[in-house]
């Protein structure tokens, strides 16, 4: 193996090296060391203190890539609806900005909504010459939760279409794998609640073990590898909840059973609601498999 010279470059990512900025850029990224005082700075492994902090951030070629990606769809839709603008620009934030979510990314988000409102307001005064300022954000900017500025669709009776904003999506740092941990060591309850999915749990209980960190929702106690798990719906199918992830938690059977007692439903929808024992389960391992079998 060789290094091809014309892609290789030597770089330092504290302080200049040979008259190049500290730095490097790998996959969209630009990773950077700064000096750093004694409470800011990163320590090693021993806890000894670096004297200065790693901060990695999207880089600024990646940044006007997408934003000329934006911009270009804008201008193409100079005639289009606002429906039809917002399903094609959606798919596109929600993208870039999931890749660079475990990253420092705040200050790029706000800037390149920043920069997205400045082109949306150009696309609203060509579409209305006529109106003024007030009149077209009335129209095209509404206010949905606590935001005042969210450029949607209003249509009686129906559920707005909304355009995504980059600082909408949460900045959730990467976890180190813990110990010696491997997706093949057979704990599905720490896979699943990391990745929020995994081939040997069904899809449902993976999703909620991740959306409550690996918690149960009535205890707040961790499920362990042994545990009997149950998705339960907060608000009873009996009592007109619906079958929806928004309507769903991962309990414990015991603190199924005791949520159940408590909520009187009746459970006569859906068997997650019934209030009556059930055989236990557990999972075992076949033939380097996990399956749950009734005990």
């Amino acid at each position: 193996m060789e290094l091809k010279p014309s892609k290789t470059r030597l770089a330092h990512t504290l302080t200049e090296y040979k008259g190049e900025k500290p730095g490097i850029k790998f996959l969209g990224f630009n990773i950077r060391q700064f000096p750093a005082g004694k409470y800011r700075t990163g320590k090693n492994t021993n806890g000894k203190l670096l004297g200065f902090k790693t901060i990695i951030t999207p880089s600024k070629e990646k940044q006007k890539v997408h934003y000329d990606k934006i911009a270009k769809v804008i201008e193409s839709h100079k005639s289009a609806p606002q429906a039809g603008l917002i399903r094609h620009l959606n798919p596109i934030i929600r993208g870039w900005a999931k890749y660079y979510a475990t990253v420092v990314s705040k200050d790029t988000y706000s800037n390149l909504d920043h920069l997205m409102y400045q082109k949306l307001i150009a696309w609203v005064k060509r579409r209305h010459p006529h109106k003024n300022i007030k009149w077209m954000i009335d129209k095209y900017w509404h206010t949905i939760g606590d935001n005042n500025w969210v450029f949607a669709t209003r249509q009686e009776g129906k559920t707005s279409l909304r355009l995504l904003s980059h600082k909408d999506t949460p900045i959730v740092r990467h976890v180190k794998v813990k110990g010696e941990s491997s997706p093949y060591d057979g704990n599905l309850v720490y896979w699943s609640s990391r990745m929020g999915n995994n081939p040997e749990m069904p899809i449902r209980t993976s999703k909620l073990l991740k959306k409550q960190k690996g918690k149960c929702a009535h205890c707040k106690m961790f499920f362990r590898e042994n545990d009997v798990m149950e998705v339960d719906h907060i608000i009873p199918k009996s009592k007109g909840g619906k079958d929806d992830y928004k309507n769903l938690q991962l309990l414990h059977r015991h603190c199924h059973d005791t949520k159940t007692a408590n909520d009187g439903s009746l459970g006569t929808k859906s068997g997650c609601n019934s209030a009556e024992p059930k055989p236990t389960r557990k999972l075992v391992r076949v033939e380097d498999k996990w399956v749950m079998r009734y005990a």
